[in-house]
């Protein structure tokens, strides 16, 4: 839904429904968003953010057809689209999904044909005032970045489909943004590395020459065209997990004029002081398809880990001490305590408040898509009065109802 002219568009990410198909997502979106939006904009045209396998992708470029009927069931439920979640390529729903959700990352042609494919779908299932944005993937796992010429590959892909969507604004006029979600144990992980990043191989005379010849357009313009064209996906949870202070990570984003598409409302899951007693508890937060990337403070010094039980395996090996853990486990926004633990909660907040003084983007998503990997017992209600919740929580946070 649209909050205002200067809070921008606020949804959920259907990345918490089944969706790895074509098939399934459309059943998803007709089984869940219309009940969704009668609990929250019964009277207003509601936003979707939709999420897009590759797979889906595939289905809706060979299909025309499918793209023209799908924007006709959103007319005929006071929907529209303006964001699509292009992350996840593969599966994402009921299997172990771990470090396998960034591949293909941005180094190989399958995850630049992909995102240039979004890019001509949403081209036909969004409306002509609707600037749409793709979340994607923070360029590649960082186990995987192998050296210089890693980076140079995925840096080239990268222009690459960013030169596709000025082209795609050239043939029919519609703007498409491109935005890169950072995350933990990824290429770009901190605020300090994406704004790094963006400044020695995005908006150098190196990458705007690149651009330029992608794009098949002067330098001058190049200049211009990336800053419209790409920029960042801000999830509030994985820069939590970073233990980032928000709003100055927010702030060094606009300083180095790195465009926010997307400010993502995500809490994670945070144990303030690790005991024994607290590391037995989180074990039931261990068992999941998705990576738990867990940062750790101790005498203000951070150390991550790849997964939850890595943390918990390097506490047994060595017990005791203060430290206090911040985990990559997506957690109802509406919670600051879950289970026995804290959230973070607060960043959300801090966020928000910083959004509602100095508006930083026009696209708000929340996203909590870990619900059927919650232990059975934190979970209250059913799925779609748990989003609701969340959806009606920013909005009364925000002062925007």
């Amino acid at each position: 839904m649209k909050l205002s002219d200067r809070l921008g568009h606020l949804t959920y990410s259907t990345l918490v429904h089944p969706g790895d198909t074509w098939a399934e997502m459309r059943d998803s979106v007709a089984r869940h968003v219309p009940a969704v939006k009668a609990r929250v904009s019964p009277d207003a045209p509601m936003g979707l953010s939709l999420r897009l396998s590759g797979a889906s992708v595939a289905t809706l470029l060979a299909e025309p057809g499918e793209r023209a009927d799908f924007l006709s069931f959103l007319r005929s439920q006071d929907l529209y689209v303006y964001t699509v979640n292009a992350f996840p390529h593969g599966p994402f729903k009921g299997r172990s999904v771990m470090e396998q959700v960034y591949e293909p990352d941005w180094a190989t042609e399958d995850r630049t044909r992909y995102t240039m494919g979004v890019a001509d779908v949403l081209v036909d299932i969004t409306e002509s005032d609707v600037e749409p944005s793709i979340q994607t993937a923070p360029l590649a796992f960082r186990p995987n970045v192998d050296g210089p010429a890693f980076i140079d590959r995925f840096t080239t892909n990268l222009l690459r489909a960013v030169a596709h969507l000025i082209d795609v604004e050239r043939r029919t006029g519609r703007r498409v943004k491109l935005s890169l979600e950072p995350e933990p144990f990824c290429f770009l992980e901190t605020t300090e590395e994406t704004v790094r990043y963006f400044e020695e191989r995005i908006y150098s005379r190196a990458g705007v020459e690149e651009l330029a010849k992608w794009a098949s357009v002067p330098v001058s313009a190049a200049i211009g065209l990336v800053r419209r064209h790409l920029g960042v996906v801000f999830d509030i949870g994985h820069q939590s997990v970073e233990f980032e202070d928000i709003p100055a990570a927010l702030e060094s984003l606009v300083a180095a004029g790195i465009p926010i598409f997307k400010l993502q409302e995500a809490a994670a899951l945070w144990v303030p002081d690790v005991t024994a007693e607290t590391v037995q508890d989180l074990k039931q937060f261990t068992d999941t398809i998705y990576l738990s990337q867990t940062t750790e403070r101790r005498d203000g010094q951070l150390t991550r880990f790849l997964n939850l039980g890595d943390a918990i395996e390097s506490w047994y090996d060595a017990p005791g001490g203060k430290r206090e853990w911040r985990t990559h486990f997506h957690v109802p926004v509406f919670l600051d305590e879950i289970g026995g633990f804290r959230t973070t909660r607060s960043s959300i907040e801090a966020a928000l408040d910083l959004h509602r003084r100095t508006p930083l983007s026009d696209h708000l998503e929340i996203e909590t898509y870990t619900w059927d990997v919650l232990p059975e017992h934190l979970k209250t209600g059913d799925i779609d009065e748990y989003v609701s919740r969340e959806i009606d929580w920013v909005r009364d946070t925000l002062g925007a109802n």
